[in-house]
């Protein structure tokens, strides 16, 4: 029986590295093509696109006339916008309890690539998307938009908005798009290897497999599976739910509870 996903088109926001190159690899591997929008990373992005099959476009998503030429560039090069995938963010690390180390640019700055991106993304594709028969969106959103942890409380709230957007959205696009979140606990990408270095990050790679009950760091590609399912046509009654992907963390399950931990 044919994959319902074969012959779809994505694009995927911040697709050149990490989650979003991981979604992209999943979905070429179910005939998915995808337009893979990156900013900085060009040599990534071309170099994942001739890998899968797709092509790679320069965009600020930030920047709504950006969005709108991203989203014009997928039409123009396969006719068609079935699914998207919000991926492309941004942070500052600050202390939670310190109130002088966030501004309000800072706060800007990061709302406008992780809350206010995503909704000119999807306004901008949801007139193809409606017209296809499968249209999915996928924001990736935080575990710190539910908590309000994180890297900082402007990520926290950020991420947090993205969720509530992703709820408005679905509403409101039903019943021609979905609209679903995903929400990553820790993820080991090679972008905290290029910030801490690769021995600290193989240290907090092992401290997080230690602290939660799958007793695994999760890496990009884990967070991609969940990506996949949601878009999947197969989850055509799941729209307006974030899923919460952190290797159990949630639980809050200490280690001497843990089967095998003493």
């Amino acid at each position: 029986m044919q994959d319902r996903m074969q012959g779809a088109v994505a694009v995927v926001t911040g697709g050149g590295t990490g989650i979003g190159a991981a979604t992209v690899r999943l979905l070429a591997a179910r005939g998915v093509r995808s337009v893979i929008n990156y900013a900085s990373s060009r040599d990534e992005a071309e170099a994942l696109a001739s890998e899968t099959g797709g092509i790679a476009v320069q965009a600020d998503v930030g920047e709504d006339a950006q969005c709108q030429a991203l989203a014009a560039a997928a039409v123009e090069a396969f006719g068609r916008i079935d699914f998207l995938v919000n991926n492309a963010g941004r942070t500052k690390f600050a202390n939670h309890e310190d109130l002088d180390a966030l501004s309000a640019d800072d706060f800007l700055d990061i709302y406008r690539l992780n809350t206010v991106a995503p909704f000119q993304m999807i306004r901008a594709c949801a007139p193809a998307m409606r017209e296809g028969p499968m249209s999915a969106v996928v924001n990736i959103a935080s575990v710190a938009g539910i908590h309000g942890n994180g890297s900082s409380v402007a990520y926290a709230a950020s991420k947090g908005a993205l969720i509530t957007l992703t709820q408005s959205l679905a509403r409101v696009l039903a019943p021609a798009i979905r609209v679903n979140a995903v929400a990553p606990g820790y993820v080991g990408t090679g972008w905290f290897e290029k910030r801490m270095g690769a021995e600290a990050k193989a240290g907090l790679d092992a401290h997080i497999a230690a602290s939660v009950p799958m007793a695994f760091a999760a890496m990009a590609e884990d967070i991609a599976g969940p990506v996949v399912t949601l878009l999947d046509p197969a989850s055509r009654a799941i729209t307006g739910e974030t899923l919460r992907v952190d290797a159990g963390a949630h639980l809050d399950v200490g280690l001497a509870r843990r089967p095998g931990k003493g």
